[in-house]
């Protein structure tokens, strides 16, 4: 799966910006890293396969977030194997 850094619309509303992929140390699980844009503009970590599923809303499959708009990489991402 490839995610693009930039702004995302979460399906209950929210927007985001995700700065990329990371890697856990101890699992080596990928992790998408991004910050709310809103209230205290925490930072978060959810995992890549849950980042990118689509949830059930009203009857409707819809993505868990969608891109709004890509942005240029703040890091450099090694090419996925997956």
């Amino acid at each position: 799966m490839q995610i693009k850094p930039g702004l995302y619309r979460h399906y209950k509303g929210p927007e985001y910006r995700v700065f990329g992929v990371a890697q856990h140390s101890e699992t080596e699980q990928q992790v998408v890293v991004y910050q709310a844009l809103y209230g205290d503009y925490g930072l978060w970590v959810r995992p890549l396969d849950m980042f990118c599923e689509r949830v059930d809303v009203d009857g409707e499959s819809v993505p868990r977030f969608a891109l709004i708009e890509a942005e240029a990489p703040l890091f450099d991402q090694p090419q996925s194997t997956q």
